[in-house]
């Protein structure tokens, strides 16, 4: 019997076991969330996998599996329909389909399926003014996510604090966003990058999802540091930050540049409702990001590795693609004996 495990690293590694002989084989697959908009910055919506063209380092790539918004992820080439017409966005024949993969199939959405959203809270000393209005704000976008969604909420000043580990629960969340204080200077970038590092612990799409009142006066890491790492685990950043830190230009141009990077989006909140819309559109954005995957052809570059997703067609080309550009391959976190460990044994402990 075939036995397949499926983890997220650049992308995600599978193991494959053999009972005997006792044989182990593992593949690099990556994973991207891709947003394509109009240009008025509408969802485009029901695209096929045959609409999708992706490059790494000028190496065509064939898709591997394909899945639109919070939908279970498929296998592109087991799952085509006899029509050759890939079903949209909650299509009953792609739901019955669904509900007949096998189990490693069955893996595979679950693991793709919704997201795993880390929020990063500013409770430094440039918080006073706002903070109650912020945590009204990010209370309210954790109500909203999709039941797929799992979050976990962190908050940060000069170190970082985990209150509330990666959960579907809800109230555990929303306790800990409730249980916040201010705090001192901010050490954002130090901050970030430990959350992407607990992120990259999980499997399926990630999201770290910033709410910053000011620039970073504290950290030793370097922003640059933070955006590759976030590339090469798949980790999405959303920032949002007041005009406080619009007022620093140095600062806005590193959050513009670090979420597109990545994937995600930078916003600059005049006040609290604007503060509520940008979590409104992270929120809407989630819910349409397209799921694709693929196995990596043969590539002697052990370094940095350029992606491009194209839209095929004449049809398509007046769309805008948004996802990351790019991955430096990441060594295997995970060992033959924790292979089947759920995610939430491997996440990092409580401080």
């Amino acid at each position: 019997m075939l036995v397949l495990t499926l983890f997220s690293s650049p992308g995600t590694r599978m193991v494959a076991q053999e009972n005997a002989p006792n044989i182990r084989v593992v593949v690099d697959m990556v994973q991207l969330s891709v947003a394509v908009t109009d240009s008025k910055g509408n969802y485009i919506t029901g695209l096929r996998p045959s609409d999708f063209a992706i490059v790494e380092d000028n190496i065509p790539q064939k898709l591997a599996t394909f899945g639109e918004g919070n939908e279970p992820a498929y296998r592109v080439a087991d799952a085509a329909p006899p029509d050759g017409k890939t079903p949209a966005q909650g299509n009953g024949q792609q739901r019955a389909a669904n509900q007949n993969l096998s189990a490693d199939d069955q893996s595979l959405s679950s693991m793709v399926a919704g997201a795993n959203v880390f929020l990063l809270f500013d409770t430094s000393n440039y918080m006073y003014r706002g903070f109650v209005f912020a945590q009204d704000a990010i209370a309210d976008f954790v109500r909203s996510l999709e039941t797929a969604d799992k979050v976990a909420f962190y908050s940060y000043s000069r170190d970082l604090s985990r209150s509330a580990p990666l959960t579907p629960d809800r109230t555990k969340v929303l306790r800990g966003v409730r249980a916040t204080v201010a705090g001192d200077d901010a050490a954002l970038y130090n901050c970030l990058l430990l959350t992407i590092k607990d992120a990259a612990h999980f499997t399926g799409r990630k999201v770290v999802v910033v709410f910053s009142n000011g620039p970073d006066n504290s950290s030793m890491v370097p922003p640059e540091d933070v955006a590759e790492l976030a590339q090469s685990t798949g980790t999405a950043i959303y920032m949002i930050s007041t005009q406080l830190a619009k007022l620093e230009p140095v600062s806005t141009a590193v959050f513009e540049r670090m979420t597109a990077a990545t994937g995600g989006k930078a916003y600059f909140a005049k006040n609290w409702k604007d503060e509520q819309r940008a979590f409104a559109s992270i929120r809407d954005d989630l819910a349409h990001l397209y799921s694709l995957s693929y196995y990596p052809q043969p590539n002697p570059n052990r370094g940095w590795r350029g992606i491009t997703v194209k839209l095929v067609g004449d049809r398509l080309k007046k769309y805008h693609i948004r996802t990351r550009n790019g991955y430096r391959p990441q060594p295997n976190r995970f060992s033959v004996g924790s292979a089947t460990a759920s995610a939430s044994e491997t996440a990092p402990e409580q401080p």
